[in-house]
């Protein structure tokens, strides 16, 4: 790893706008810090974004969330008082062509309110609010460069913004990789060692409701799914605030089919997983006919296997973090970028004082 004196802490560019990009930039702008966040994609979200079609909102991402860290704890308890989130799944189930369980679960989850997308949007609005801040959205990065004014980061298109002083990395590590490998050695090792397992998601927007199930109830909201392509539910319309919008489903797939059929066409994916959530109702039962239906394919959903690291971050001024270098879940995503900050403003301090010291 490259080794040159550590770089002040006042202008950084966070290249992810998803929860640990805005996590990361929120702490950082609470201590003075000027931020910018890039992200290719035309809103903030990531993997908690929303598709909105015409007749439905539908999370094709992140579906609920626990809280278990004391702090995110503290920051899920802000959000439920503003309205952001609710309460959600009540009602959840097991279920299998052999039939339907209640599922019983004592830890609360979680989803935002009207829309999962609606917590990072709040995040966006809320570090835009400090001053030297902006959002790039549209704006994928290729290419990093280094010069003694600090670090400049160049788009698809060739346009050029900075210097920055840091860049925090937090896309997934096969996209992270191509640029911090010209720069430092260990980020890029940390990259190639962290393994990415896909996920396809489809949804369906039906012209009636779902007949109940045999043994469950009509209002169930969330199902777990043993199958081998399907292994989880979610009814959209029952989500706070979805309440007048039709029967709308989300159809997450198994990791292990999704890779299998990765390449496959996304209505093919949608089709098959269609048919993988009829197979849990009697072949005689009518069910309503899907108005729209198709799949987005999530390349880099979730990391092949856990990691106790939170973050990395090297002398010269990259750092990385995510959730794709813990479990994949929205409370380590959030906490990953929230202690990566943290540990850059400590850092910052601690090499103040040590200057302050030595000057003395």
């Amino acid at each position: 790893m490259t080794t040159v004196t550590s770089p002040s802490l006042s202008n950084v560019a966070i290249i992810g706008a998803g929860i640990t990009g805005l996590a990361c930039a929120n702490r950082l702008v609470e201590h003075g810090v000027a931020v910018t966040v890039f992200d290719k994609a035309r809103g903030p979200g990531g993997r908690m974004s929303t598709k909105r079609l015409d007749q439905a909102q539908l999370d094709l991402g992140a579906q609920a969330f626990t809280a278990r860290d004391p702090a995110f704890r503290d920051a899920v308890a802000d959000w439920l008082a503003s309205g952001l989130v609710a309460r959600w799944p009540i009602v959840s189930y097991q279920a299998s062509p052999n039939g339907w369980q209640l599922h019983h679960d004592s830890r609360p989850r979680y989803t935002g309110a009207p829309r999962m997308s609606a917590i990072t949007r709040h995040l966006a609005a809320r570090f835009q609010a400090h001053p030297q801040t902006a959002l790039q959205l549209a704006t994928r990065i290729e290419a990093l460069h280094r010069s003694l004014k600090g670090w400049q980061l160049q788009d698809a298109q060739g346009r050029g913004y900075g210097p920055f002083d840091h860049v925090v990395l937090t896309t997934p590590p096969p996209q992270a990789l191509p640029l911090v490998a010209p720069w430092e050695t260990t980020l890029a090792e940390a990259c190639q060692a962290r393994e990415q397992r896909s996920c396809w998601a489809a949804w369906a927007v039906l012209d009636g409701p779902l007949p109940t199930p045999p043994g469950s109830q009509s209002d169930w909201q969330m199902a777990r799914i043993e199958h081998p392509a399907l292994r989880l539910v979610s009814r959209n319309q029952t989500k706070p605030g979805r309440e007048h919008q039709p029967e709308s489903l989300s159809l997450m797939a198994h990791l292990d089919w999704s890779e299998t059929h990765l390449e496959d066409d996304p209505q093919a994916v949608a089709e098959s997983l269609w048919a993988a959530f009829t197979t849990l109702f009697p072949a005689d039962t009518p069910l309503p006919l899907r108005v729209t239906s198709s799949a987005h394919r999530w390349r880099y959903a979730q990391p092949s296997t856990a990691d106790d690291q939170l973050y990395l971050y090297s002398d010269s001024g990259l750092a990385m973090c995510g959730d794709s270098f813990t479990a994949s879940r929205v409370e380590s995503a959030w906490v990953s970028g929230t202690q990566s900050a943290q540990a850059l403003i400590d850092r910052s301090v601690h090499n103040r004082a040590s200057s302050s010291h030595s000057n003395k």
